[in-house]
């Protein structure tokens, strides 16, 4: 199993390229089964999440050549429809064939999914909705068994909380549906806002993209032509490469972003004290000696993300005084507490909140990686810290970040990853 090992305390400095956003590119490889030709994807990132799911399709009975972050992908020759445990467990975002699967063919069997432990995220409302849509659903032996012999229908969808990959599977399902499905309190971020103008851009009528409520007129089990496109840039890596700068009080200059996507990101990195220069599709950060306490609060996009709340702990250890943040998304997404304060930070914990004092100086330790988000927050922490630090279970880290210790080494920190 690998680890990373890093020298922290020093300085950052250059250019990064953030990579294609993975949690864009799952559906995009998912809405592929709806398509009836050759579908050319571009700035796919190399990431095992990407290479699991294109495993996934290539199982169900796709055509797929995936190099160097560009994708043909045809689906024509599907001829199963069962999404087996043993790739399913691997990660959450398998689910994301169910919808087009049951849409297309009428009949599917998806393994209940796996994934990051960091809260129950479960599937009822995907079911619900499908049931909505005039599907027949039942559980067997850990498998999500659904039927629709005679097609999908359409039908007006009130998710009882905000779901992004719910919203992605029945924005999908419905685009193969019959009629015109009313989607209420729909997610708004910008994965799902891609998903959409990809399927209008293949045909398919959607109103409302970018809105909480979208209607779709379904082509009634036609498949789709697909156009080609290229995957939108991973705000989330964006936000991990702003806070590996901030926390080591370096300049660094981030290249192919979309500014319009990092605005809750930017507004907390400001409130911090930090300034940023920030162009259409660049943004540099200067370096700041004395970091102000905030207060995040995280919630739906295209409010403070989530999945940058544990880079933004590792930072407020660094801020002068104490910072709060507060979790409303999931419930155990503060598993990386325990192992900041391996390194010396100063957490205190009340629900789903978290105090953090700072300024700390942290020490290098040998740290656990617990899932994706937790895990990049401990290599700001290590950037930061003084010593050594080695971080374990980093296939974390394997599944949603491109070149990871390369784009450090480039900014000039000291890591490698090593074997144990």
């Amino acid at each position: 199993m690998d680890f990373l090992c890093i020298q922290g305390g020093g300085r950052l400095s250059g250019e990064v390229h953030i990579s294609g956003s993975k949690n864009a590119a799952l559906p995009l490889l998912g809405v592929t089964l709806l398509g009836k030709n050759d579908i050319h994807i571009h700035n796919l990132p190399q990431v095992v999440d990407i290479q699991t799911f294109i495993t996934l399709l290539n199982m169900l009975g796709a055509k797929t050549h995936f190099e160097a972050g560009n994708a043909c992908i045809n689906t024509t020759s599907v001829n199963q429809t069962k999404a087996v445990y043993d790739i399913v467990r691997k990660m959450r975002a398998s689910i994301l064939v169910l919808g087009p699967l049951l849409a297309r063919f009428g009949h599917c069997e998806v393994s209940l999914p796996g994934g990051c432990a960091i809260g129950a995220r479960p599937v009822d409302l995907h079911l619900k909705a499908l049931e909505k849509m005039g599907a027949t659903i039942h559980i067997e032996s850990g498998y999500i068994i659904a039927k629709a012999p005679q097609g999908l229908k359409a039908a007006e969808i009130e998710f009882e909380k905000i779901t992004v990959t719910g919203t992605e599977n029945i924005v999908m399902a419905a685009a193969l549906a019959r009629g015109k499905t009313r989607i209420l309190n729909a997610a708004r971020e910008p994965e799902v806002v891609q998903l959409c103008e990809v399927l209008q851009e293949s045909g398919v009528q959607i109103e409302g993209i970018g809105s909480n409520e979208l209607i779709i007129e379904g082509s009634d089990r036609e498949l789709l032509n697909i156009p080609s496109f290229n995957v939108i840039p991973d705000r989330i890596e964006a936000g991990t490469y702003l806070c590996a700068a901030a926390i080591t009080q370096s300049a660094i200059t981030l290249k192919n972003i979309c500014t319009e996507h990092l605005k809750a990101i930017i507004l907390k990195l400001k409130e911090a004290g930090f300034t940023l220069y920030v162009q259409e599709d660049t943004i540099s950060i200067e370096s700041l000696s004395s970091i102000q306490p905030f207060e995040i609060i995280t919630t739906e996009y295209p409010g403070f993300p989530t999945d940058v709340q544990a880079q933004f702990m590792a930072l407020a250890t660094q801020a002068e005084g104490e910072s709060k943040i507060i979790e409303r998304l999931f419930e155990n997404r503060f598993m990386h507490v325990n192992e900041l304060q391996r390194m010396g930070a100063k957490i205190t914990l009340d629900g789903n909140c978290a105090n953090v004092h700072g300024k700390t100086h942290l020490l290098g330790a040998d740290v656990m990686a617990t899932d994706l988000r937790a895990s990049s927050a401990l290599v700001l922490a290590a950037l930061s810290a003084k010593g050594e630090t080695r971080i374990h279970r980093i296939y974390h880290l394997d599944r949603g970040y491109e070149q990871l210790e390369e784009k450090l080494t480039q900014l000039g920190a000291k890591v490698y990853r090593g074997r144990e």
